[in-house]
């Protein structure tokens, strides 16, 4: 039963919990109507549930009279009291068949496995809320779940059911006794061979809590149980498959494993010459080998290359670098800067003005002649 994966409707679920959401922030009160297999409405008062009823589930009066906890005459002597209604729970107590608290519980259990039923179902679409009518549910809770809180229970009963070793679904699987495996064994408990006892093969999970008059979630868990046990097999399921080894790419995605093929060595390849001209090969171009690049008419050589340069060994000294001379500055030549005035120069060049000098002083009298 590897191969059954059991999963949530995400689509309905996402539905369905959206419109459940909205009702609690709104604080509708009404009637809100699942349509799907199995399906189912909710009643809602005040943004609580305070009853859930599907075809895929027992309700409360089922639980009571198909469990043996009271007979179908004794419960129709209660309706006949006046005033009893649809759920004579005052007649329950007062007689003696049930306590405050069972029924209480019967109420919340009836109300939670319905709940179960419709997410574990197919949901195809939410009716919009609707006033109550006249008759109402058959057993409200005195104070009703949020929504929320409900669904989160449903998803994880879902999710301890897909965990175990041989899970069903209640509306699918139709288990029936091994050989050898009587309702007459008192090494079970009763519960067990009640379910070995209406198990023939043709009833599913939700058909046995029916005539049980258990929840649909326990008895599932039950069926799925002895199934792993050997005590129930189901002759509709194909046997197991093999299992396939899977990777996980980067994209997250499951992909089976194929087994490939050993790898063959590659067959030596040259690549193809390309075609030659006429006229013969034109200078500058260039023809690949294996291994070499050859140019028409020559050889390129290949470039050398340097050697790397090896670390020193511990017991070896490291090459001291040679001093560098001390940096100076660079000297100018004379006349660079263009002003010649401020140089002293060693000879004059002749101009008008020495020429004037030179007269005067020639022509001024010696006063020792």
């Amino acid at each position: 039963m590897a191969d059954r994966r059991i999963s949530l409707d995400r689509a309905g679920y996402g539905l369905l919990s959206r419109t459940l959401a909205e009702c609690g922030r709104d604080a509708a009160t009404g009637e809100l109507r699942v349509c799907g297999r199995p399906g189912g409405t909710f009643h809602l008062r005040g943004g609580r549930v305070v009853a859930a009823e599907s075809p895929g589930a027992p309700g409360p009066e089922a639980l009571l009279l198909r469990s043996g906890r009271i007979s179908g005459e004794q419960w129709d002597g209660l309706l006949r009291e006046p005033g009893a209604g649809r759920w004579p729970e005052a007649g329950l107590i007062a007689h003696g068949y049930a306590g405050a608290a069972q029924l209480r519980v019967v109420r919340m259990s009836a109300l939670q496995d319905a709940v179960f039923a419709i997410v574990v179902g197919r949901v195809e679409g939410v009716r919009p809320l609707t006033a109550p009518s006249g008759a109402g549910p058959l057993a409200p809770v005195a104070v009703g779940e949020t929504p929320l809180r409900l669904l989160q229970e449903a998803t994880r009963k879902l999710t301890a059911l897909a965990a175990l070793p041989c899970p069903v679904l209640p509306d699918r699987e139709r288990p029936a006794p091994v050989p050898g495996a009587t309702p007459d064994d008192l090494r079970l408990p009763p519960a067990r061979r009640e379910l070995l006892t209406h198990a023939d093969g043709r009833r599913t999970a939700r058909d046995l809590a029916f005539v049980a008059g258990r929840g649909v979630y326990p008895v599932t868990v039950e069926v799925a149980r002895m199934l792993a046990e050997g005590l129930l097999h189901c002759t509709d399921i194909p046997p197991t498959a093999p299992p396939v080894p899977v990777h996980i790419p980067s994209t997250g995605m499951l992909l089976p494993l194929r087994r490939e093929k050993p790898a063959e060595p590659p067959e030596p390849c040259e690549p193809p010459e390309p075609p030659k001209r006429a006229g013969g090969p034109e200078p500058g171009e260039y023809r690949v080998r294996l291994g070499e690049l050859v140019r028409i008419g020559e050889l390129l050589p290949p470039e050398p290359v340097a050697p790397a340069p090896s670390e020193p060994s511990a017991h070896q000294e490291r090459p001291v670098p040679p001093e560098r001379p001390p940096r100076q500055l660079p000297r100018r030549l004379p006349g660079a800067s263009g002003i010649n005035e401020t140089l002293a120069a060693t000879h004059r060049e002749a101009s008008w003005k020495g020429f004037f000098r030179l007269r005067h002083r020639v022509r001024a009298p010696d006063p020792g002649t």
